[in-house]
């Protein structure tokens, strides 16, 4: 264990990035699947093919090829992206498919009869997807999103590969430099991703009751 405690600020340095990756990889990603999904239930029908690709696509491609394509792949082509950014585009990308796949499943639960109302009434589209259909997807699919959240917590230790030093990252510097203390300092490391993933799965877990009795 002391290890450990002497190497606190690295853990933290660590720790820090990884929770950056999740907040900002995380919102864009939201952002990102809710347009997709909303483009998958589009009148327009090039919109519904480029999203249906799109989802199958990157859903079906591995984290690592995607964060080596933002980080390797496109420097050689005249990208001038800082690691940390390349990690947070590959990191969005791929979760935005998952994200847009919950909300997909939220809003073919909503009532077909509630957008036919909207539009009798002179809505448009998007003012029905908007007002009518996406406060409900969001509300019936937020404990799925959260799934898809934690997912993407351990998803971060991929980006530790690409030269970004976050948890993933920390705790192998630290283990080759403390070959005699390895399992205390993984443990410690598993023990932060924890911190995070334990308190969503538990909001995911309360939520989901809390729907299931008002509805």
């Amino acid at each position: 264990m002391d290890a450990v405690i002497e190497n606190l600020p690295t853990y933290w340095r660590g720790f820090s990035m990884t929770l950056f990756l999740l907040g900002v990889s995380g919102a864009s990603a939201l952002v990102l699947g809710t347009i997709i999904a909303a483009m998958r239930i589009s009148p327009v029908a090039s919109l519904r093919a480029f999203a249906t690709v799109y989802t199958e696509m990157v859903r079906n491609t591995p984290l690592t090829l995607v964060l080596f394509f933002c980080a390797v792949v496109l420097p050689t082509i005249g990208s001038r992206l800082d690691f940390v950014t390349a990690a947070l585009i590959g990191l969005s990308v791929y979760t935005s498919p998952f994200v847009a796949e919950a909300l997909r499943s939220g809003i073919n639960g909503v009532p077909v009869g509630q957008a036919e109302a909207a539009r009798s009434v002179g809505l448009g589209f998007g003012q029905t997807v908007g007002l009518i259909v996406m406060p409900q997807a969001f509300r019936m699919t937020i404990p799925p999103l959260i799934n898809v959240f934690i997912a993407l917590t351990k998803n971060t230790s991929v980006a530790g590969g690409f030269f970004v030093f976050e948890l993933f990252a920390a705790s192998r510097e630290l283990a080759n430099a403390n070959g005699d203390a390895v399992i205390a300092i993984l443990l410690a490391a598993a023990t932060l991703y924890l911190v995070v993933t334990i308190p969503l799965g538990a909001i995911a877990a309360q939520l989901e009751r809390k729907w299931v009795v008002q509805r």
